[in-house]
């Protein structure tokens, strides 16, 4: 991972906002760690990474935490 970004208590569209401007700030092929606890966060944010053209490599739920692991190809 290239960087954890903890997105807890924020609401969408906000973890994907910020989550798109750690993808673009990261060089290809670097990962970004997104944890939120927004339950929106889970579609929305995968969402806009089909959008932006980036690769959701993983996404887990951890009780009420939702764990992505995403990549700018």
């Amino acid at each position: 991972m290239n960087e954890t970004l903890d997105l807890k208590g924020l609401k969408c569209p906000l973890p994907a906002l910020f989550a798109k401007r750690a993808l673009l700030r990261s060089a290809r092929g670097e990962s970004v760690e997104v944890i939120c606890d927004d339950p929106l966060a889970a579609i929305d944010v995968p969402h806009m990474c089909r959008g932006e053209n980036f690769e959701v490599v993983r996404v887990t739920r951890e009780g009420d935490m939702v764990r992505m692991v995403l990549r700018r190809p």
